[in-house]
């Protein structure tokens, strides 16, 4: 994925729907007391410690309102924040900040939430293979910002969607009468199609390794809720043939003896669909002069 939100359509689309949400027909409450000629200053404070994502994100909420409010962040995405911290300053009409104000907190509390999440996950299996990636498991509409969020972390992307990678779960299975069975087709239907992408096959026990393990052409192997000594055995019998992935129930708490396995991923729905949001401020600075 890019991180170049700046020309990412999908990205702008969000950010115009979100501030027709919020503003409406106006922000009363400014518009009723702030002059419109009041410049400020407006700086973001971090109330809660975490990992920061989502700064360009804000810029261009501010910038949506009004060009000339402009966002100058101090820190990058990915950065560990203290409480107390300032990570930026949008200076600018004290109208247009206002207005601009919850939309681009929102934002930025959000992807921070999973940035942080993310961060302790990775931090939590480092010294091991392993790697931390996300899932589909996103806000609608929101997928693109929830993974980027994954990588400021310091995880790493899942398939965006049902179109970039193949992935053949239980149900897949179940209609077709088998995993070999949902194997075959799948890959006689890439090569009839002329599509080179990976596929992937999700698990549910050794004997289905084994079933899998007859076939070529895979990229990975998913070991769906595993034990920990079955993770272990599965590993041995795929012997770096495939990828591996574990996936199911994974938390903070079991996670490193998951990593110690010698799984190449770990894959964790939490990340994007039960993040906790970091706390996070705007509080107008200056100018300010009154009339």
């Amino acid at each position: 994925m890019t991180s170049d939100v700046l020309n990412d359509s999908k990205i702008s689309r969000l950010i115009e729907e979100a501030l027709v949400e919020d503003i409406g027909l106006g922000d009363i409450t400014t518009e009723a007391i702030v002059p419109t000629d009041t410049p400020g200053r407006g700086d973001i404070l971090i109330k809660t410690r975490g990992v920061i994502a989502g700064l360009e994100v804000a810029g261009l909420v501010f910038q949506y309102v009004d060009p000339n409010v402009s966002l100058k962040t101090l820190v990058k995405d990915g950065t560990e924040v203290e409480q107390g911290m300032v990570v930026a300053s949008a200076e600018g009409p004290c109208v247009s900040i206002l207005k601009a104000e919850r939309t681009a907190l929102n934002f930025l509390q959000r992807m921070s939430g999973i940035a942080t999440l993310t961060r302790a996950f990775v931090k939590a299996v480092e010294g091991t293979r392993a790697k931390i990636t996300d899932t589909r498991k996103t806000v609608p509409g929101f997928r693109i910002l929830d993974k980027l969020a994954v990588e400021a972390g310091g995880g790493v992307n899942h398939r965006f969607g049902l179109d970039d990678m193949v992935l053949i779960k239980d149900n897949h299975i179940a209609v077709a009468g088998g995993i070999s069975a949902a194997i075959e087709k799948c890959l006689r239907f890439l090569r009839a199609s002329n599509l080179n992408i990976k596929v992937e096959v999700e698990t549910k026990n050794i004997d289905e390794v084994r079933e899998v393990l007859k076939h070529r052409g895979l990229s990975r192997i998913m070991l769906d809720n595993f034990p920990i000594s079955d993770t272990r055995r599965a590993i041995q019998l795929i012997n770096h043939t495939a990828e591996t992935e574990a996936s199911g129930n994974v938390s903070l708490e079991n996670v490193r003896a998951i990593a110690e396995t010698g799984v190449d991923y770990i894959s964790i729905g939490a990340l994007t669909h039960s993040p906790k949001a970091l706390d996070i401020s705007l509080e107008i600075k200056e100018p300010i002069s009154h009339p």
